[in-house]
């Protein structure tokens, strides 16, 4: 069976009328620009790069200077840098002369980073999966961009609005909005909406019979949730690859090679991958040739070593964006925390849009050895993937000193089977942090996801900098 998608599809007569009417209104009635501007990115991904930076300078001038003007936070900074965007901003590299934003920044001056002349923020916040949420704001002009973003990639792969969408989601945001409107637009636009922290067996029977019921053309969620899903059905001995699906978006975490293998496997479609997040924005989406197209038209993104400076095409560093749709509250040079490399190669589809070649993971997925090397959590993930014995894990770095694994066995345990497993976890895990390191680990029933919904497999307390040193 072939997973590319049919370049020749055509849409049903309902999804045409959605993507053609009832969204345009729909988009029209809450003043989104998504249906112009995803029409704007459909011509510009075919623009060389060079153009594409012409493009990201143009609009990074703007965006500045209003940031200069009518946000607070930025006025006072560029006036204490000396920094004129229309006078200093000559090419893409000028962008350095700017502090770096993280999280602290936008939580010790939210209000004074929005715009005076802002009307209709909403306010937004993120999961917090990885230590306190992140209040912010987001304006129509950022929601219109990000969109159409998605409403392009999933058209690389012949899915449309208004084609049947199951979205599995773990965000309060969307689960705890469900009124009366979105859920006749839900209706409407054909999407259901499964909550992914709710993953019982009772519950997952739910959600393949769901599946099944609704025969969704994508499926849009959680890299892990949507592999636990996969499991659970070829467990039940429950076929789905006979759904019609035509592609699985993934995105908001890892994507671990046997996740795509299972979810693909099972519901018998290509597993697209994307990145980004409700801070930082739809960064890159993959298109059926593999490549992750980075959204050059809305986004700068910078790879940065541990000392902030820019790295060559090919390495490793920190993930930096700046998302040129937020002017009623910028994101300017905004860490993401997550270290990626930049692609050197033009990807084999034709758009000229930059690519990221690879998304490693945030910074706390990595460990740190007692000799002071950091690896990516990979190395630790690997071994416990390799014994039949474990089901499930979590691996928690606490100090150089000290990690604990939480492992969900396989099957019931003695004390003389556990005592077995639990010394070869600990040779392996020392092999690769230090004979010295004290390795505890714990048979639990089930790891419980974070309140995002998001599963993260590793976690470390340990500050390395940057993992790309």
């Amino acid at each position: 069976m072939s997973l590319q998608p049919n370049t020749r599809y055509r849409a049903a007569p309902y999804t045409a009328l959605v993507t053609n009417l009832i969204f345009p209104l729909h988009e029209r009635v809450k003043q989104h620009r998504s249906v112009a501007v995803r029409k704007q990115l459909e011509e510009s991904q075919y623009w060389p790069e060079e153009r594409l930076r012409d493009l990201q300078l143009q609009r990074l001038r703007r965006l500045l200077a209003r940031a200069g003007t009518t946000v607070p936070y930025f006025r006072d900074l560029f006036a204490q840098l000396g920094f004129d965007p229309m006078r200093d901003l000559r090419s893409l590299e000028d962008l350095t002369r700017l502090p770096l934003m993280d999280k602290a920044v936008i939580r010790n001056n939210v209000d004074r980073l929005k715009a005076e002349d802002a009307v209709g923020l909403a306010r937004f916040n993120t999961g917090g999966s990885s230590g306190e949420p992140l209040i912010f704001y987001i304006g129509k002009e950022r929601v219109s961009h990000d969109v159409a973003a998605k409403w392009r990639a999933t058209r690389w792969w012949n899915v449309d609005i208004g084609d049947p969408e199951i979205v599995v989601w773990g965000s309060p945001i969307e689960l705890g909005a469900q009124d009366r409107v979105r859920a006749l637009r839900d209706l409407l636009l054909r999407t259901h909406l499964l909550p992914a922290f709710e993953m019982s067996a009772a519950k997952l029977d739910g959600f393949v019979a769901r599946i099944r019921a609704h025969k969704p053309r994508m499926l849009f969620g959680y890299p892990s949730a949507l592999s636990h899903i996969a499991r659970h059905a070829r467990d039940r001995g429950q076929r789905m690859d006979d759904l019609g699906i035509r592609v699985a978006f993934v995105t908001s975490e890892r994507l671990y090679d046997e996740q795509r293998a299972q979810i693909s496997d099972t519901f018998g479609c290509p597993v697209a991958n994307g990145y980004g997040g409700r801070d930082a924005g739809f960064i890159a989406h993959q298109c059926p040739e593999g490549g992750m197209h980075i959204t050059a038209e809305d986004i700068v993104v910078e790879i940065l070593d541990a000392e902030g400076k820019p790295v060559p095409r090919g390495e490793a560093g920190e993930i930096v964006v700046t998302h040129l749709a937020t002017g009623d509250f910028p994101f300017i040079r905004y860490r993401t925390g997550d270290i990626g490399v930049l692609g050197t190669r033009p990807c084999a589809c034709g758009r000229g849009l930059p690519l990221l070649q690879e998304i490693q993971g945030r910074s706390t997925d990595f460990l740190v050895a007692q000799d002071g090397t950091v690896m990516h959590g990979l190395a630790l993930v690997y071994i416990l993937r390799d014994l039949p014995q474990v089901q499930a894990f979590k691996i928690m770095q606490e100090s150089l000193g000290l990690t604990r694994v939480q492992i969900v066995p396989a099957a019931p345990l003695d004390a003389q089977a556990f005592d077995k497993l639990q010394r070869q976890i600990e040779r392996g895990f020392k092999a690769r942090l230090g004979a010295g390191v004290a390795v505890e680990v714990e048979a639990v029933a089930g790891i419980a996801p974070e309140k995002s919904g998001k599963f993260r497999y590793v976690v470390s307390k340990v500050v390395t900098g940057s993992p790309a040193a």
